[in-house]
């Protein structure tokens, strides 16, 4: 099925004067309509991702995963890391609800195009630092357990391979923990992908329908 604002455009740009003719204005509010229900959705699951993480540490296991940063020595950085993340993420959050608001209270179409690229940059911005931070945490895991005398005690492990030398355990150890935070940052990146890639995209056609439009 072809897109109802398409058709409208294509009606709008017909010559034919038998037909009933749309205004620019009749083309900009279904445009302007859309682009509002995109941007409102990008700060409700933006709301959402940040909530659902932390209704998970009531369960038991989240809890311990906890413990083992502490137990590696990684207690400041756990405070820190925290601190910067809850920041960052209601700043993009608040980010986005000013976008939504603009968006909303819009009149203007070059404005719109202004506001849709403001939009699209947060929204990278923010992709990037979830992205990053994911990723450096297992980095700092990983240092933590270089530094660490019995990694394998501070993880919860109360035995020792036997025929492992402690040297090669912390490589094994490292290297895997190194190998998790890569496939776990391209899991959350194709999650990214799939919440905010798609209503990107859609925001983005919508600024491309704009500009054909000579404004």
């Amino acid at each position: 099925m072809m897109d109802e604002l398409e058709l409208l455009k294509r009606d709008w740009q017909k010559k034919d004067k038998q037909l009933p003719q749309l205004s620019f204005d009749d083309i900009y509010k279904m445009i302007w309509k859309k682009s509002s229900s995109i941007v409102k959705w990008i700060f409700l699951i933006s709301i959402i991702e940040f909530l659902v993480p932390h209704l998970l540490y009531f369960l038991p296991s989240m809890s311990k995963n906890l413990a083992v940063w502490k137990d590696l020595g990684l207690g400041n950085f756990l405070l820190i890391s925290n601190v910067l993340q809850y920041t960052v993420v209601l700043y993009f959050i608040f980010q986005f609800y000013r976008r939504y608001r603009e968006i909303s209270t819009l009149d203007n179409a070059k404005k719109l195009l202004s506001n849709i690229l403001k939009t699209r940059k947060t929204v990278k911005y923010y992709v990037i630092f979830c992205l990053s931070l994911i990723f450096m945490s297992f980095i700092v895991m990983a240092v933590g357990i270089y530094l660490n005398e019995d990694p394998m005690v501070a993880m919860g492990y109360n035995y020792q391979p036997e025929n492992i030398s402690p040297e090669k355990l912390k490589t094994i150890l490292i290297s895997t923990v190194v190998v998790l935070g890569i496939v776990v940052t391209l899991v959350m990146g194709c999650i990214y992908f799939l919440l905010y890639g798609i209503l990107l995209k859609k925001l983005n056609k919508n600024y491309k329908e704009l500009k054909e439009m000579d404004i």
